[in-house]
Formats: structure tokens, sequence, C-alpha cells
């Protein structure tokens, strides 16, 4: 690695034969007596989405008012340390998604779009508001966006009343024509962000042949500390200790694995038994990678559409899709409550970590903008109105937080992603079915 007495570059990666890895941002790397340094205040915008299947129990997510949040319901309740950065948005729909089927509610939700009716590879949608995204944000990061998913799901065949799998397993589209695949795997993921690549037999192999990616650095880790200030220190030690907490964290998952003799023919080395542990770690990763600026743009599919994951460990051992068909039975609509408020602790806590991560002149929280929500409204009617969601963070942004926002009618869920375009600085007079932006959603404040 070669060290200079100018500043430190914003892209600089340790490099080693067989890895690496991005710097986070360090007071270092901003030219003193520069029009940069003068603006160094001004947020490097992230941007992701968090998908849940088969809507929710509105009953029980909802907030009472509108206006400022007050008590969160009990669905929301995990999100109160970070209320005052969540805005919760009632009353959206997607008229695209209709007929009114799993795979729609997976495929409009960040496209908007209407999904051609087909069992074959002619599949048909939409550029999806991520990747609109990623065509700008992701032109100086080493990933223009990255997908995520908690299920390994093939992307052909059949799923759904004559609609493609493709449909259902993929959240993110570069193109009508270009699904793109999500990765549930952590080890996968992890060295797609640090390490050089190769197929699967190639990570493998070097896998087996190394200790911590760290450990390759440690000389020039070392420099890098002689000739950073103290706090860049602090933040340069925080920023490995995850780095190193994501290893064990994968390392421990495997060896799990590797241990347990019984057969498990569905889920690869690596991937933590516990449902909780695994979405945890991709979260991580989300951080790590918004850390070190090696994507701007994730998206996350914590659970897919007909999913029939039980979930022993809050009292719910029934599977989740057949659940979700509750038809008012208020024992079925308690169990759907229940994993709601699952899958929200799990999204509350990121937020809460993101939050506690320094980052320019706040946290990483405050320069990120995070849409959370379904495709679908009430899981025993297949409807698409009513939908569930919130978004969070964005402080720097000019996102108000702390408020509920209650449309009297219908709103097309595209207004929301046409106003995060706009943003993240990327202005566009619509997007799909758009009818104009959420205006009470941010401040008016300017990103460029």
């Amino acid at each position: 690695m070669f060290l200079t007495k100018k500043a430190i570059p914003r892209r600089m990666f340790l490099r080693s034969t067989q890895a690496a890895m991005a710097l986070p941002l360090l007071d270092a790397m901003i030219p003193a007596a520069t029009a940069w340094a003068q603006t160094a205040a001004k947020p490097v915008p992230r941007l992701g989405f968090v998908f849940i299947p088969m809507g929710c129990d509105h009953s029980r997510w909802t907030p009472a008012g509108e206006g400022k949040l007050g008590q969160l319901p009990p669905i929301l309740a995990p999100l109160t340390p970070v209320k005052d950065q969540v805005t919760v948005i009632t009353n959206t729909r997607l008229l695209n998604a209709y007929p009114g089927t799993h795979d729609t509610s997976n495929s409009a939700f960040l496209s908007a779009a209407s999904s051609k009716h087909t069992e074959s590879s002619d599949y048909f949608l939409g550029t999806t508001v991520d990747q609109v995204a990623a065509k700008q944000l992701g032109r100086d990061t080493q990933l223009s966006s990255l997908q995520l998913a908690m299920d390994l799901n093939p992307l052909a065949g059949v799923c759904n009343n004559g609609y493609a799998c493709v449909y259902q397993n993929c959240l993110s589209w570069s193109s009508p024509t270009t699904p793109l695949p999500a990765e549930a795997h952590p080890r996968v993921v992890f060295e797609r962000l640090f390490g050089e690549g190769g197929d699967a037999a190639t990570r493998r192999a070097a896998l087996q042949n190394r200790t911590s990616l760290l450990d390759s650095f440690t000389k020039d880790i070392a420099k890098l500390k002689q000739r950073v200030g103290v706090p860049d220190r602090v933040r340069l030690d925080q920023y490995l200790d995850s780095v190193r907490q994501v290893e064990r964290e994968i390392e421990r998952a495997e060896k799990a694995v590797s241990d347990n003799k019984s057969p498990d023919l569905d889920r690869p080395v690596g991937v933590p038994a516990s449902f909780a542990a695994h979405a945890k770690l991709m979260f991580d990763l989300q951080i790590l990678a918004f850390q070190a600026d090696i994507t701007r743009v994730v998206t996350f599919q914590l659970t897919r559409e007909q999913s029939n994951r039980t979930y022993p460990e809050i009292g719910v051992g029934d599977p989740h899709h057949p659940t979700s068909h509750h038809g008012n039975d208020p024992e079925k609509v308690a169990k759907i409550a229940k994993i709601n408020t699952h899958h929200v602790s799990l999204f509350a806590d990121f937020l809460q970590r993101m939050k506690a991560t320094p980052d320019g002149d706040g946290s990483l929280l405050d320069h990120s903008v995070y849409m959370y929500g379904s495709g679908m409204g009430n899981p025993s009617l297949h409807d698409h109105e009513n939908l569930p969601i919130l978004v969070a963070g964005g402080a720097a942004t000019g996102l108000k937080g702390g408020r509920h926002i209650r449309y009297k009618e219908g709103t097309n869920l595209a207004n929301v992603h046409l106003t995060l375009l706009d943003r993240v600085g990327i202005h566009l007079d619509s997007f799909v079915d758009s009818t104009g932006k959420v205006e009470d959603l941010f401040e008016r404040t300017d990103l460029g």
C-alpha cells in the first residue's frame, strides 16, 4: 500500500493477494483548505429498501392520530428508541399489482409496474426504483447496488397462479427484462464486498487457506493508524472490529453446520440456523457496505411471499403463509401480529446500530434513507391497499421523522418512490404511476 503526506483518498483500499478492503470515511480523507473541506458536512446519500411479505395486522400496526407520533402501536413498538427518525405512511396502494397475487406483491413493491402474466422466460416488469437510484449513486462505488435476501429460491419455473418464479424471488430489476438475483449466503456476500471474487469452488478453496481478512492487512493498518488523528483511529478501530465480528459470526455458523452430521440439503454451509441471527448478519453486512462506501443502494427481502417459515422462538409454530389467510380468526391474526413485530424488531435493531455508527458529521442513519414495508395490505384478501409502509433515517436529507402521514384516500406507492429519489439527488418528473411527491415527508432541503 502506498501512503503519502497528502489527504487520504476517499476511495482508498487496503489490498492483499487475497482481498481488497475499502476504508470508512475518515477526517484524514478531507483535504484541508479546500471547497470540499468547507462542505464536509454534506452527506453521501444512501438508499435502502426492506421488503416483508404478506402484509400485516393493521389494527396493531397503524398509529393512532396523525402528525407527531405518540406511543407506537404494538407492532411498531420496537422502533421506539429511533422513533424520532421514523415516519409511518398510511393508505398507500399498488394498483398495478392486481389481480392480487403473492408474485405481484413482490414484483410491484419497487417497480410499481404490472407483471406480464407468463410461466416462461418472456417475463416483463419494469426498472425498479433502487436501480433508478443505482444508475446515478453507483457510478463512484465498487458495487452499483447490493441485492440481499434470506431465502435461496430458484428463478426458473412457476411459483403461483401461472407467474414465473422470477417475479416472486427478485425485488430488483435493472430493466423490464433483467431481474437481479439476491444473495442469501452471508459468506458469499462478505466475499463479494471484500474478496477478489471467482467462482464458488475458488472462493471455498481460498477460505480454507486463510484466517481473518484483517490478518493480511496488519502492517498496513498499523501504518495507517500512525498517519491519522485520534478520532480517526477510534473510527477505524470500530470499523475493523465490526468486520472481524462479522467474520466470527460467519465462521461460527459454518462450524455449527459442519459439525451437524444430519442431512441438510436446503441450507448451504455458513447460513446461521437461527432466523434472527441470519437477519442480523445480513443487516451487519449492509452497515459494512455503507461504511466502506462499497455501495450506496441496497435491497433486502427479509422473507419471501408464500414463505412457510415458522417462528417457534416467538411462540408461532404455524407456517407464515397459511396463517396469513386468517379469515379474521383472532388467534391467527394475533400470530400474524407476532410475526410482524418480530420482523420490525430486527429492523429496529439495525436502525439503532446505524444510529450508533459515526459517519461524517453525523451517523450512518442520518445519511441513509430506508423504506420498509410490504406490497400487500390484508393478506387474507390478497389486496394491495393500505400497505404497511414506513421510512426511516435520513435526518441529513431532510426527513422530518417522528410522524404519521395518513392519506384520506388511497395514494400510489410510486409517490413515495419518487420522493425518495428526489431526496437522494435524483430528480424525475414522475415514476410509473406517481401523481406527485409526498410533500409532508421531508423538510425543504436540497441535496443537489
